[in-house]
């Protein structure tokens, strides 16, 4: 019998070309890592299988099996910011507070998916949670206190990582309707001015 907390099984998305024979080893691992970090931010680490994922992907467990070798190999990838903050982190300090908010709302809305969020649910995941903080401190919080000039650079980044995990929250998880519905471009001006504020005092 399934756990209670496990994930349903849901209807495979389409390949992007046309069919899973069709799709290049780069896309259907993109895919597959998409389809565990969706499912790591609303369920137990312990209650996701290798179906579960595979079924969400649209391929086959065999397939993640042959491209990650097991559902914890699997997970260690998933578990990792550092692509994510590659991207988060790409633009110039002083443009950065900007950039940071514009790239959590426009994953948010365009790719139904966020950068940091899956560090909130790190509590759920029992020993796992352990690597997920870990990983964000060091790829995401001290990568960025790295690039910051001035005292207090790790309090600072922090801060700032905080603000941007609370928009994420807030637009993605509670879904606020003002938020939601006013325009990204809007949200920036006004939100990134205080992010900002941390990283270049």
């Amino acid at each position: 019998m399934r756990s209670p907390n496990a994930p349903a099984a849901t209807s495979a998305p389409a390949a992007p070309d046309g069919g899973p024979g069709r799709r290049d080893a780069g896309a259907t691992k993109a895919a597959i890592l998409r389809a565990a970090r969706h499912l790591l931010a609303r369920h137990a680490h312990g209650d996701i299988t290798l179906k579960a994922v595979a079924e969400r992907a649209g391929v086959s467990p065999p397939l993640i099996m042959k491209y990650f070798g097991n559902k914890e190999a699997l997970f260690a990838q998933v578990m990792s910011f550092d692509e994510d903050a590659a991207a988060l982190l790409d633009a110039p300090v002083a443009d950065l507070g900007r950039h940071m908010v514009r790239h959590v709302l426009v994953s948010q809305s365009e790719r139904g998916a966020d950068p940091l969020l899956r560090i909130v649910f790190a509590p759920f995941h029992g020993s796992q949670g352990d690597t997920l903080r870990t990983n964000f401190r060091t790829q995401v919080s001290d990568r960025l206190a790295l690039r910051l000039d001035g005292p207090d650079a790790g309090l600072r980044a922090e801060l700032a990582v905080s603000m941007l995990l609370g928009l994420g929250v807030m637009y993605g998880i509670a879904r606020g309707g003002e938020l939601r519905a006013t325009p990204l471009d809007d949200i920036v001006t006004r939100y990134a001015p205080a992010v900002q504020a941390c990283l270049t005092p």
